[in-house]
């Protein structure tokens, strides 16, 4: 059995926080959140966009960008909105998420665009 890795992330170095899965890997570029948001659409699920500063991110309530896109399929005009948003908000953390409307949950959640450390 293999060894399992200790990823040091601790509260009182903002640096290491890790958030959510995709934050173990590098940063997604314009072609990956393509893909996630694709992925949300087959899925049928409806898109929406949070951010929040980065000092805050341990905190359970993100910044709304706009309401969330219900029934909207264009891939291209939600990854405008999720770019808008990021353009509005360059130092925060921007978050996709797909609601599902069958189960009443997020049927995923993920950070696409990292904001600056402290």
């Amino acid at each position: 059995m293999s060894e399992v890795m200790d990823y040091k992330s601790r509260l009182s170095d903002p640096t290491s926080r890790k958030f959510e899965t995709f934050s173990y890997l590098p940063a997604m570029s314009k072609e990956d959140i393509k893909k996630q948001i694709e992925y949300l659409v087959s899925k049928g699920w409806n898109p929406a966009i949070e951010h929040i500063e980065p000092q805050y991110l341990m905190d359970s309530y993100w910044y709304m960008w706009k309401l969330p896109m219900f029934g909207e399929t264009d891939v291209d005009r939600i990854l405008a909105e999720a770019d808008a948003c990021h353009k509005a908000n360059p130092d925060n953390h921007v978050r996709l998420i797909g609601y599902n409307n069958f189960s009443q949950s997020q049927g995923a959640s993920m950070v696409i665009y990292r904001g600056k450390t402290v």
